[in-house]
Order: structure tokens, then C-alpha cells, then sequence
């Protein structure tokens, strides 16, 4: 085990042997501040997926280090074992349908080393649309140092869901390990918000990797772990699977205001509310009637009616219909320059 790499880039491996091998390869910074982790789930394209990594492990200057689960353990069990197996300062995680923005990791690691009393950092990512539209999520005009409190967690929750480019300091992130939230798939956000509420944090501005919106497929592989299947059925977005998606968020959040006497569940569903949008959007597929369902459930199951937002974003989607209301909200994060904050 090496411990001199500033990074480690930790990929959790679930059935994507092809999509793998695409994220391994676009892997194109300095060899020398990277190891790269790989626990792969016991999928059943397990032998599949040892090939790819056999294959880049062989034709490549990176430290790679590859383990197989004797079972399987789900989106948060296999994440808390790659902070186990990790070595580096920082862990970065990677879903294995994701890739590197060309070029921008090297900036990335300067911009780690420059500022390596930060405990974690709120990434910049971009998303390539089918019809070949580059989408930004940039959170705040420029690179910002976050203070440790409350508010701060709370405006951290959504933006640190997606695993894509997730970079916290390992040490601290193993101080928090924990199997008590397993198959809330949000592991990644209880360790964002114990380490902040306690140390300082920075947002970076770099666009350091595309997430690939592989849901979008109405294929998920949530649901085949013990601490997943009574929450989650695997191979469809449905609105059962979004509606205990959406209802974990609060399973975290009360779980650490229990711990912490703080108001995180309150602030975070306030955030949710004002920032609804992909929550809804994601079922407008599914025609107006289902739609409206499963709006009323998030409303009233979830509370995420508590702003006017949730209101705003709800009948958009039903008479403007999904793919106009996602070219406006482009168009304004465009003009702006980052999300706006409402």
C-alpha cells in the first residue's frame, strides 16, 4: 500500500464492464499523485469486469488496486470498504459509468495540493445531454471556502449526492464509518456532513468530471443488497423506488441531528423544496396522471410543498412538459453562470 498519493480515485464496480474500462481510460493525470481502487459488488458480470481491469492494469503507469466482495454490499457498504482499502490523502469517488473531464485532473490535484487543509471539496461537474447539450452544475460563482455549521451542511446535502468526482479527506472520513444508514444510498452525504460540521470545506469551480445520467436509461442496479431490497427494485425508476429515495435524505438527517442537537432536517427540506426540480422531473416520463400522483406524494409524504418553487417547478413540468423545462433551466444556469439562489 502506497501513502504518498495526494488521491486516491475510488470506483465502486456493479455490472458495467465496458463503462468501467471507459472511466479507467480516461484517466490522464500525473501517475505519481494517483492510486486507483476498484471493490467490485458481486455482479453477475464479475469475471467480465476482472478482465477490464487485468487488461488497463497491464497497459498502464497507474497504481491499481482491484478487490472482489465476498458478498454483496450495496452502494454504502461497498463505498465505506473503498475508505477502508484507500491510501491516499484524499478519496474521490468515481461511479463506474462516469468519466474525467480531458485534461482537468491534473488542475484538480494543484488545486488539492494548494489548499490541502480542506477536509472536503464541493466539486463542479457537466453532464452531456443525448441531443449533444453540455449542461454545467456549477454551485457558486467562483472557488469559496465554506465555514463548518448547520446552514453550510444543509446547502452541501443535494450538491453532494451525485458520487462523481466526491472528494474528502480519508482520515477524517474513517472516523464517521458506519453500517447504520445502509441502503439509504447516501453514505457519501452523512460523511460530507460529519466532517463539515466540523471543519472547514471549499467549493472548486473546475469542471472536473461528466457524470453519466445512466438513470435516465430506466436501468438502476440499486436493490440487490440484503440492506437494499426492501427499498429498492432493481431495472426501473419507479415512483416507489424515487419516493424512499427521497425519504432516506430525512433517514440521514434525523439520524445526525439526533446526534448533533441540529436542525438539519428542516434545513435540508427546505433546500429540497426550493431545489425540487429533479425530483419531479424525473417521473414527468410517465404521463400527467402518474406524474401528479407521485407530486402529491412528494408533497405530502415528504414535505417538499413548503416553498413556492416546488409549485413552480410542478405545473411547468406538466404544461411545458420535461425537455422544454430542462432546455429553460439550461438556458438560465448558462446566463447566470451557476445555479441561482433562490
Amino acid at each position: 500500500m502506497n501513502n504518498n498519493k495526494l488521491i486516491s480515485i475510488c470506483i465502486p464496480a456493479y455490472n458495467r464492464p465496458s463503462e468501467l474500462s471507459r472511466l479507467l481510460n480516461s484517466i490522464d493525470a500525473n501517475a505519481q499523485n494517483i492510486e486507483i481502487v476498484i471493490t467490485e459488488d458481486r455482479s453477475p458480470k464479475r469475471d467480465e469486469i476482472r478482465r477490464e481491469v487485468e487488461h488497463f492494469t497491464q497497459n498502464t503507469a497507474y497504481d491499481v488496486r482491484y478487490f472482489e466482495n465476498e458478498t454483496n454490499l450495496g452502494f454504502d457498504g461497498n463505498l465505506r470498504n473503498l475508505v477502508d482499502k484507500a491510501a491516499g490523502k484524499y478519496v474521490l469517488f468515481m461511479g463506474d459509468d462516469d468519466i474525467f473531464v480531458p485534461s482537468a485532473l491534473d488542475d484538480y490535484i494543484r488545486f488539492l495540493s494548494a489548499n490541502s487543509d480542506k477536509k472536503y471539496v464541493l466539486r463542479s461537474y457537466l453532464v452531456r445531454h443525448e441531443n449533444g447539450q453540455i449542461e454545467y452544475f456549477k454551485y457558486l460563482p467562483e472557488t469559496t471556502v465554506l465555514k463548518p455549521d448547520q446552514e453550510t451542511v444543509a446547502w452541501l446535502f443535494k450538491r453532494s449526492v451525485t458520487i462523481c468526482g466526491f472528494t474528502i479527506d480519508r482520515a477524517e472520513a474513517q472516523k464517521y464509518s458506519t453500517a447504520d444508514l445502509d441502503g439509504t444510498l447516501l453514505y457519501q452525504v452523512y460523511l460530507m456532513v460529519q466532517v463539515c460540521l466540523k471543519n472547514e470545506s471549499i467549493y472548486c469551480d473546475i469542471p472536473v468530471v461528466e457524470m453519466v445520467q445512466t438513470f435516465r436509461q430506466d436501468a438502476p442496479m440499486f436493490g440487490n443488497s440484503e440492506a437494499e431490497k426492501s427499498r429498492y427494485t432493481p431495472g426501473s425508476v419507479s415512483e416507489d423506488n424515487s419516493i424512499n429515495f427521497s425519504k432516506a435524505y430525512f433517514e440521514v438527517t434525523q439520524y445526525l441531528d439526533t446526534q448533533h442537537s441540529t436542525n438539519l432536517t428542516r434545513l435540508v427540506r427546505q433546500d429540497l423544496s426550493k431545489y425540487s426540480y429533479p425530483f419531479l422531473s424525473i417521473q414527468r416520463k410517465r404521463g400527467i396522471k402518474p406524474f401528479l400522483h407521485y407530486a402529491a406524494r412528494l408533497e405530502n409524504e415528504l414535505g417538499f410543498g413548503c416553498t413556492k418553487y416546488f409549485y413552480i417547478y410542478k405545473w411547468s413540468l406538466v404544461f411545458l412538459g420535461e425537455s422544454l423545462c430542462d432546455k429553460t433551466i439550461n438556458i438560465i444556469k448558462n446566463f447566470v453562470g451557476h445555479t441561482p439562489k433562490l
